[in-house]
């Protein structure tokens, strides 16, 4: 059970990552903020893993997988997602993430040769239902501005996010979970620090400690925390069954959003979510064992 624990809770600090950028994107440059993130990560990481010790592995070629991993995420996946929550809405932003399950499963198939069962799929079809009656049900808010653009491209982060998940589960047979989040955040770093040097990002003239506080948070519980809770656990299950927990991510968003942001739900929206949770309950279930 202790795989799924910890997915369930990567999946509820991803799901609060979409209310804080939100929050902090209306104070600091996106860029600014992606680079604080990184850098407070890695600052925490380092010291954890000369504690604690990590797994490393290194094996000729792996430097390509390596670096498509970084280049995945958080590189273009953060990227992405920035754009996009300055289009679209953290709720509606959330509810794309249900089609990784469905990419993650499609790249399992062609590139790792992972098979899933009648009920995995009959799983992640009835919470990908879910989701789409979750979008129906949305009203559209000032908080989305151009959502067709905002959703477009945080569809292309869950792409990126696919490649993300396929090299971790490639290189955990022979990389810690702290190594491959350290190999995330350092490069993360050199790539957001050198966008912070074009004409495009602006650093901030003041730093108010609401803002700040965010900020620390997106990198010390984010970028730390899910991802190593997350890359742990896909070297535990096969990839599909763990990506199959990012229909969570939806539910968790619109609960969250809710509560911080002050958005409601009415009555269809609140059937729509259970409709995610059994379909991720029965995407994880097994057929019981026949007796004799």
């Amino acid at each position: 059970m202790l795989p799924y624990i910890a997915l369930t809770t990567a999946m509820l600090l991803w799901a609060s990552s979409f209310i804080a950028l939100k929050i902090v994107f209306q104070v600091f440059d996106p860029l600014f903020v992606l680079f604080c993130r990184m850098v407070i990560a890695t600052a925490l990481l380092l010291p954890l893993m000369a504690w604690q010790g990590s797994r490393w592995h290194y094996r000729a070629g792996d430097w390509k997988w390596i670096l498509l991993l970084g280049l995945c995420e958080p590189c273009l996946y953060f990227l992405f997602e920035a754009q996009a929550l300055l289009y679209t809405s953290a709720s509606q932003a959330g509810l794309i993430t249900a089609t990784l399950p469905v990419l993650a499963a499609l790249g399992a198939l062609l590139f790792l040769r992972e098979r899933l069962g009648r009920r995995a799929w009959c799983g992640i079809a009835i919470s990908l239902l879910g989701v789409a009656w979750l979008t129906l049900t949305s009203e559209s808010s000032a908080a989305a501005p151009n959502p067709l653009l905002g959703n477009t491209l945080e569809f292309l982060a869950m792409v990126c996010a696919t490649g993300y998940v396929l090299m971790a589960k490639k290189l955990s047979s022979r990389y810690s979970a702290l190594a491959i989040t350290a190999i995330q955040t350092v490069m993360g770093c050199v790539w957001f620090g050198i966008s912070l040097l074009t004409p495009w990002a602006s650093w901030p003239q003041a730093f108010p400690a609401d803002a700040v506080f965010w900020v620390v948070y997106l990198g010390a519980f984010i970028t730390l925390g899910a991802y190593g809770l997350y890359t742990w656990s896909v070297s535990k299950v096969p990839v599909a069954m763990a990506a199959a927990f990012i229909n969570l991510i939806p539910v968790f968003t619109l609960l969250l959003a809710g509560l911080l942001l002050d958005e409601r739900l009415n009555g269809w929206q609140w059937l729509a979510c259970l409709l995610v949770l059994g379909g991720v309950m029965l995407s994880q279930s097994k057929r019981p064992a026949a007796t004799a």
